[in-house]
């Protein structure tokens, strides 16, 4: 994967999650998805699929345990579209 893949991957997350919160928070790859953005469990799992069907993958639930913000949630879904292609 190219890093124009990754930025987009980035660019994905970033305007879903504007969508999603209506908090006045700019959101930066540092961004802490809970503390910050106030993102439930409901939010995040219809976010997860909108990102397994934009980029054609599957996200394992329990892999998003460790996720807590905006790069960690991009360098997973690189990660997996990587090792799936």
């Amino acid at each position: 994967m190219t890093e124009s893949n990754y930025d987009e991957i980035m660019k994905l997350l970033c305007d879903r999650l504007s969508d999603l919160t209506n908090a006045d928070v700019l959101i930066a790859p540092e961004t802490n998805l809970i503390n910050q953005l106030s993102i439930d469990s409901i939010k995040l799992l219809n976010l997860i699929m909108e990102i397994e069907d934009a980029f054609d993958i599957s996200i394992p639930i329990n892999a998003l345990t460790d996720v807590q913000t905006v790069r960690e949630l991009a360098d997973l879904v690189h990660k997996i579209k990587i090792t799936s292609s």
